[in-house]
């Protein structure tokens, strides 16, 4: 096994110790548990579902922006060079 140091915050390292102590195992092997547990699923925030009917909606531009956008831009003259 290989050796890495990470610094970690003083509440997490409680956590982490008094786990251990209750558990009565190293606190390498409670970090390690830790470590392999697949994580969660990420949810999107609260805000997002709030505003997912309106992504795409907005008048004017094209429904597909976000996969052309340089096609998009060039066709607005975005970048050249403007009379003064």
């Amino acid at each position: 096994m290989k050796t890495l140091v990470v610094r970690l915050p003083e509440a997490l390292i409680a956590e982490i110790e008094a786990e251990a102590r209750e558990r009565k195992m190293s606190k390498s092997d409670v970090i390690r548990e830790r470590l392999s547990r697949p994580s969660k699923p990420r949810q999107p925030p609260a805000s997002f579902a709030a505003i997912s009917d309106l992504i795409g909606s907005v008048p004017g531009l094209p429904s597909d922006l976000s996969a052309r956008k340089k096609e998009y831009l060039k066709a607005m003259g975005y970048g050249r060079k403007r009379p003064r």
